[in-house]
C-alpha cells in the first residue's frame, strides 16, 4: 500500500475505533469500492491518469458527499490523491479489506510498530497519518499542536540520554510509547500525543527528531505557512524578527512562522533552514571557509615551491 495512504488509514481508523464506528466505516467502504468497480463513468474518471490527482478527489469527494461519513469520505478522497489512477480501484479494496478485518478483531494495529520502511517511504506514511489528524482540527488546534511538538522536539534534541532511548530500536516500541506518554502527560492536546506515538510507529527510530521537525512542517503547511529553522548566535530582537520573517516569506512563497534557537557557538549572525533551502549566514561558517580557503592556497604554495625547488 503506497505510503501515505498508509499511514493516513491508520489515523482514520484510530478515530472509527474511539467513535465505535469502525465496523460501518468498514462496510461503507466496502460498499463505496463497489460502486466504483460498478459504475463505468466513475470508473473512467477514476482511473483516467490524464485527470488530476485533485480532480479526482474532488469528483469522488462530491460524490460521495453524504452517503458515508465524513471519515469514510476524507480516506477514499486521500487514496484518489496520492494513489496512481489505475490503482485507485485495487488500494480502494485494499482498505475496505484492512478494515473489515480490523473491525472483526483480526489485530487492530493500535499501540504496535508498522512494518519498517526505508527513510522517504517511512517519513511519507508519517505524513499521511498527519494529513488524517490535521484534516480534523481547526486551524487554532493545528498551531496548538505544531507549538508544543516544537518544544518537545526541542527537548528531545537537547537531552542526549531521552533521544539515545527514543533512538534505540532495539527498545520496544511499547515502552519508547510508555516514556513520551508519561512525558506528554495530559497537559499535550490529544492530537500532538498521537502525531508523536505515531512518530514512534511509523516512523524509523534513528530519526525521530528530523520526523519530529518533519511533524512541525507539516502542521505549519496545514494551516498554509512555512516554518523557518532559525540558529542565531545570540538573541533575535522583534524588529529583526519581522525583517527575517518577511524576507524569508518572499523567497519561499508563503507566510513564514520563526522557529529560534540561540546557539553561542555561532559566533555571529544567522543559519536558516526552510525545507530543503539551506542559509549558512554565521560567523562560524564564514571562519571555516576562510580556513579552508587558507589550507588551499598554503598547499598550493608548498607544491609551487616543491616544483621550483627540483
Amino acid at each position: 500500500m503506497n505510503p501515505a495512504l498508509q499511514g493516513y488509514l491508520a489515523a482514520v481508523a484510530e478515530e472509527l475505533v474511539a467513535t465505535g464506528d469502525l465496523a460501518t466505516g468498514a462496510d461503507q467502504l466496502s460498499a463505496v469500492a463497489a460502486a466504483v468497480d460498478g459504475s463505468s463513468v466513475l470508473l473512467l474518471v477514476m482511473t483516467d491518469d490524464t485527470i488530476t490527482a485533485a480532480a479526482r478527489r474532488a469528483v469522488i469527494e462530491d460524490v460521495l458527499d453524504a452517503k458515508v461519513s465524513t471519515l469514510v469520505r476524507r480516506l477514499v478522497g486521500q487514496a484518489a490523491q496520492v494513489t496512481p489512477a489505475a490503482e485507485l480501484p485495487a488500494a480502494l479494496h485494499g482498505l475496505a479489506s484492512h478494515l473489515q478485518r480490523w473491525a472483526s478483531g483480526d489485530g487492530f494495529p493500535s499501540g504496535e510498530a508498522e512494518e519498517p520502511l526505508g527513510r522517504m517511504a517511512a517519513r511519507h506514511r508519517v505524513g499521511g497519518y498527519a494529513a488524517a489528524v490535521f484534516a480534523s482540527l481547526a486551524v487554532a488546534d493545528i498551531e496548538g499542536a505544531e507549538d508544543e511538538l516544537f518544544r518537545f522536539t526541542r527537548i528531545v534534541e537537547a537531552h542526549r540520554p531521552l533521544r539515545a532511548a527514543l533512538s534505540d530500536r532495539e527498545l520496544a516500541v511499547p515502552a519508547r510509547l510508555s516514556l513520551v506518554a508519561d512525558l506528554l502527560g495530559t497537559q499535550a492536546s490529544e492530537a500532538t500525543r498521537r502525531l508523536v506515538a505515531y512518530a514512534i510507529r511509523g516512523g524509523r527510530a534513528r530519526d525521530i527528531v528530523s520526523t519530529l521537525d518533519f511533524l512541525i512542517e507539516e502542521a505549519a503547511r496545514a494551516r498554509g505557512w512555512r516554518v523557518a529553522r532559525v540558529q542565531a548566535a545570540e538573541a533575535v530582537d522583534e524588529s529583526q524578527q519581522h525583517q527575517l520573517a518577511e524576507a524569508l516569506g518572499r523567497l519561499a512563497g508563503a507566510p513564514v512562522e520563526l522557529q529560534i534557537t540561540v546557539d553561542p557557538v555561532l559566533l555571529g549572525g544567522v543559519v536558516v533552514e526552510v525545507g530543503d533551502l539551506l542559509i549558512d549566514g554565521s560567523v562560524r561558517h564564514r571562519l571555516d571557509q576562510l580556513k579552508e580557503r587558507v589550507l588551499v592556497s598554503e598547499a598550493s604554495y608548498r607544491a609551487r615551491d616543491g616544483r621550483e625547488g627540483t
